[in-house]
């Protein structure tokens, strides 16, 4: 008799529909916290070697770098959040078979999908860098480096939805582990292509490719061997399941994209003000998800948990996973924004930040660091309309935020300077994160409320 990959008992019963839900929020998002903090940790990383250059239009050309990047991976997010949210149901239900064709079409899609975003980017590249206020030497540079990094779009995709089913199925370790090896193959590869072999930014694109193909085995491996979340390609079931998949994906993609756009808006306001203030705002842009990866975390960790007990039925577990979501994300907003504070001199240092680029800097870590409170709000209450059946309401808020919450208050804020631009869309994170948090609790009061009275009363003996 042939021996048989062993599969985790993660793949065959839910875990999160019963247990500590604080727990269960906890250990998820910090395992993923690990892997994404690595990430960022390491394009941190990046823009430090680039500040040793002494060229600050390189320094630039990372912050409108980033800003495309950044629209690639929205996508890819958004994506991951439909694979999630429609995978983790049949395992809370105990549909295994469903789960593993749901999981196939999902590599599918993804695949596709980020393949054509991937040709769409290389032909509007230019232009795009171009509304983005670059030009001369920085947008040069800019170009170049997308020019590599955007071919490896599909295999960032496919390594995001094996994290999404690795963590659909209950596995934060795998999932985490994805993200990680990543990190670890950037961080050893950058100081070597872009000072050894002296290829600057190019050498860290370059290393970004090499990364995600690393990121896509590892999460292939998790996904077939540990827990088999992959079967036969159904034909006939290809139109069904790739609609439904849409249904959440549609929607969660919009989401995910308005972040960028109201980055990219940004991103222009500040480039008035030339190479200093866009320096300032693209070291602003890698500090903020190492030092809030565990709110960022939260999107991808609270989704399964509330995706499990909505399929076993458990909506009073839903409620509480919410509540449990918000102390989390308080106490953890709370940490950091005072390691912030206190550590801002040193993060100026660090990156030889002078002048302007330096004033931005102190900024945010004093004062605007606190918005996040309010922008995790948004994604935990983003994740729970998702996975509730209402992604147009995530939809609905992200670009809200992304536009009414953005463009009024940085082109009102640039008449007062750089500083403006930073303070204006932190305003406007506390108004409409406090407006989706509200709905999110009034959704899930109501469907738990919907349950309880659904359920039959025992006769008394």
């Amino acid at each position: 008799m042939s021996a048989r990959p062993s599969v985790d008992r993660a793949s065959n019963s839910p875990r999160f529909v019963s247990g500590s839900l604080l727990r269960h929020v906890a250990v998820m998002s910090g395992t993923g916290a690990i892997g994404l903090i690595a990430i960022f940790l390491v394009d941190l990383i990046n823009l430090f070697y680039i500040s040793l250059l002494g060229q600050q239009a390189v320094a630039a050309a990372v912050g409108f770098a980033g800003v495309v990047g950044f629209f690639q991976l929205s996508f890819c997010i958004g994506l991951m959040i439909a694979v999630a949210a429609v995978v983790a149901p049949a395992i809370g239900a105990g549909q295994h078979a469903e789960a593993q064709r749901l999981g196939t079409v999902s590599l599918l899609l993804m695949g596709l999908t980020c393949s054509l975003l991937a040709l769409l980017s290389y032909a509007a590249l230019d232009p795009l860098l171009s509304l983005l206020g670059a030009s001369g030497e920085t947008k040069t540079q800019a170009h170049n480096y997308l020019q590599i990094s955007l071919a490896s779009t599909p295999l960032l995709g496919l390594s995001m939805a094996c994290s999404a089913l690795l963590r659909a199925a209950g596995d934060a370790r795998r999932a985490m582990n994805v993200t990680l090896i990543g990190a670890l193959i950037t961080a050893a590869l950058d100081p070597l292509l872009i000072f050894a072999l002296h290829l600057d930014l190019q050498g860290a694109a370059i290393a970004a490719v090499l990364a995600r193909l690393c990121m896509l085995l590892v999460g292939l491996h998790g996904v077939t061997r540990a827990h088999q979340l992959l079967g036969p390609l159904q034909i006939d079931r290809l139109g069904a399941d790739n609609r439904r998949l849409c249904q959440v994906a549609g929607p969660a993609i919009l989401a995910n994209l308005a972040t960028p756009c109201g980055g990219a808006f940004i991103t222009h306001a500040m480039a008035q003000f030339g190479p200093a203030a866009v320096a300032g705002q693209a070291t602003i842009e890698r500090l903020t998800p190492v030092a809030f990866g565990l709110v960022y975390a939260l999107s991808g960790a609270v989704g399964p948990i509330i995706g499990q007990n909505l399929g076993a039925g458990r909506l009073d577990r839903v409620q509480q996973t919410l509540r449990s979501s918000l102390l989390f994300m308080g106490l953890v907003v709370a940490v950091a924004w005072l390691l912030l504070a206190l550590g801002q001199s040193l993060i100026i240092r660090a990156f030889s930040a002078e002048g302007l680029t330096a004033e931005l800097i102190g900024l945010f870590c004093s004062l605007l660091a606190a918005s996040f409170l309010f922008v995790g709000a948004l994604f935990v209450a983003n994740t729970a309309f998702n996975n509730l059946g209402r992604p147009l309401y995530s939809t609905a808020f992200n670009w809200a935020r992304a536009t009414l919450g953005t463009i009024p208050f940085a082109y009102l804020g640039a008449h007062f300077g750089p500083a403006g631009v930073l303070i204006g869309p932190a305003i406007g994170a506390v108004i409409f994160g406090s407006l989706a948090l509200w709905m999110a609790l009034r959704l899930t009061a109501k469907l738990a409320e919907a349950s309880s009275a659904a359920k039959p009363t025992t006769p008394p003996t």
